[in-house]
């Protein structure tokens, strides 16, 4: 398996299909070991990816001095 990864998307669609395949379980157990390891290097690159996303979110929020939605904003509002 290559290390590499393209992207975030390519990242997200390769932990996906290591997912469903672990899910199978008719793998033998090295097999198994090397998509695990394989999916927790996809795991950790997708996290730094978002945190990355969000830190630059804050601070462009800074910059613009816009405010992130309320935490209701786009639940269904019961009361109409």
């Amino acid at each position: 398996m290559a290390d590499t990864v393209k992207d975030f998307e390519a990242a997200i669609a390769e932990l996906e299909s290591i997912v469903k395949k672990l899910e199978e379980g008719d793998l033998p157990l090295e097999t198994s070991l090397q998509l695990y390891e394989r999916g927790v290097q996809l795991s950790r690159y997708c996290h730094a990816r978002l945190e990355e996303a969000e830190r630059r979110i804050e601070i462009l929020n800074e910059r613009g001095e816009l405010k992130p939605a309320p935490a209701s904003f786009g639940k269904d509002d019961d009361s109409r």
